[in-house]
């Protein structure tokens, strides 16, 4: 009878611990269905599918050994990263802790000791022996105790609450998982950009450099005049002035550079002190970037990724608090050699064991349960809106990028016109003054207005491929959120013999 007992009972446990109460997890709707494709127009033909953004490596569109070079270096040295994969590997070790509750748990103690009891101890309430009306006194007593015992307890999971940790430790890694995929995305996005400026600066210091040289060249022809008796000390005064505001500028745009030489510095871990980046002014155009379907931003953002997982931990938390309502059964087992003498402490006499099962269940928490299923129910509305607000984001921002691409692209071929007429002008300019039909403030004019424009549109030139960089981040950089599925933790039967 007890053996049917038994077997009915584990046949009972076996059935429950196939039900898993609260929510099942499914991905809610984005906050509204998505566009079927761009509002703003690219200023770029159609990109074909050898165009393709390269996954991982997505700063390879531009073609720049230069970039290429220092974006490895990112990857390998960069201690912010080092320490977003950290993370990822203690959030990997917290979900192998989280299932290792789906196993018993087996332990030992062995203990070895001596005693010796008092002659006066007190008999606990026993009658003292008494014989020939004399009272026995209680003789004392040294014993050795030597005991190896083992404890096994197991908590069958009825209701789903260890699979509902599971679940959510999972969810946790693989939210990681993508916020290390999203630190990459930023701070390679971040080393792009910087290297962009970094390059514009060197063209647009190429550009004052030359203004310099014909604002000297300027400067020794006012001289010359002047010493003929032709130009007056004020257009000296003036060109020189001239010069040396544009000398000083050409400081500033050095300085300029200098920060952001170390600001890559930074970006691939090395001392700011000791890098150094050639320079080589900026000659490249934005390549034709795969826009895709709007509706694609679900998958290739990491961000979005990180926010979808944050609903499915949220969700799995709720089922947690929903199996603060339901018993918890814990079985355990004892069993083990304990004697007073260790050459018989394994005979089979000296063998003990106890069996025995415990039903917790929750009968009045003050509200406690019922409140931390209410909390647990806001935090996934409250994940819900947040990742709804990250899709909202991810579209403007990639309408930013485009929209701000075409402006760009317009203002640079207008300002490409403007540096041809202010050459112009200025040539007309020395013209005229060397001619004496105009005084010397007209090519001033014309040299500031020449330089102005010439530093405007390498200005633009570093800005488009800036905004270029940012519209491949908004993008995701080639990135795709089947990349973490594979970031899960499974149970292994292995684990039962793991400490």
């Amino acid at each position: 009878m007890r053996q049917g007992v038994l077997a009915g009972t584990l046949a009972a446990v076996g059935i429950l611990c196939g039900c898993t109460v609260g929510p099942r997890y499914s991905r809610p709707a984005a906050p509204t269905p998505a566009p079927d494709a761009w509002k703003s127009q690219p200023p770029w033909q159609a990109a074909t599918p050898k165009d393709a953004i390269p996954k991982g490596e997505w700063w390879k569109v531009f073609n720049d050994e230069a970039l290429n070079g220092y974006e490895e270096k990112l990857l390998q040295a960069n201690q912010s990263l080092i320490a977003e994969r950290d993370r990822l590997e203690q959030a990997r070790s917290l979900a192998r802790v989280a299932t290792a509750g789906l196993f018993p748990t087996l332990s030992t103690d062995p203990s070895a000791g001596r005693e010796r009891g008092s002659g006066n101890r007190p008999l606990n309430g026993a009658a003292p022996i008494v014989v020939n009306g004399v009272t026995q006194s209680v003789s004392p007593y040294t014993e050795s105790v030597y005991t190896i015992p083992f404890n096994i307890n197991y908590e069958p999971d009825l209701f789903g609450r260890v699979r509902k940790n599971v679940e959510a430790a999972n969810a946790t890694l693989q939210s990681t998982a993508a916020d290390l995929q999203n630190s990459q995305l930023v701070l390679t996005a971040e080393l792009a950009a910087d290297y962009f400026t970094l390059r514009e600066l060197d063209a647009e210091y190429q550009v004052v450099q030359e203004s310099v040289g014909y604002q000297q060249k300027g400067l020794d022809l006012v001289n010359r005049r002047h010493a003929g008796g032709i130009a007056s000390g004020l257009e000296v005064a003036q060109q020189a002035a001239l010069l040396d505001s544009t000398v000083s500028q050409l400081a500033l745009v050095q300085e300029s550079r200098n920060q952001y030489e170390h600001a890559i510095a930074v970006l691939v871990g090395e001392p700011a002190s000791s890098l150094n980046v050639p320079v080589e002014a900026l000659h490249a155009t934005p390549p034709p970037v795969p826009l895709g379907v709007p509706s694609d931003m679900l998958q290739r953002r990491p961000d979005v990724a990180t926010a979808e997982r944050e609903m499915a931990y949220e969700n799995a938390e709720v089922g947690i608090a929903r199996t603060a309502f339901y018993p918890q059964i814990t079985l355990s087992g004892s069993g083990g050699w304990q004697s007073t003498q260790i050459v018989s402490l394994l005979n089979a006499p000296s063998l003990f064991w106890s069996l025995g099962a415990d039903a917790l269940e929750p009968i009045f928490e003050g509200g406690r349960n019922r409140a931390n299923l209410a909390a647990a129910r806001s935090a996934y509305d409250q994940s819900v809106a947040n990742y709804r607000q990250s899709v909202l984001t991810a579209f403007q921002q990639v309408e930013d990028g485009i929209s701000n691409l075409s402006t760009l692209s317009q203002a640079l071929s207008t300002q490409g016109a403007a540096v041809e007429d202010a050459r112009r002008a200025l040539a007309i300019a020395n013209n005229r003054y060397v001619g004496g039909v105009t005084n010397y403030l007209d090519v001033i004019t014309a040299q500031t207005t020449l330089l102005a424009s010439q530093r405007l549109q390498t200005q633009l030139l570093g800005q488009q491929m800036v905004s270029s960089v940012y519209l491949v981040k908004a993008l995701g950089g080639g990135w795709d959120a089947s990349e973490i599925d594979n970031q899960q933790v499974h149970q292994q039967a292995i684990q039962v013999l793991q400490p």
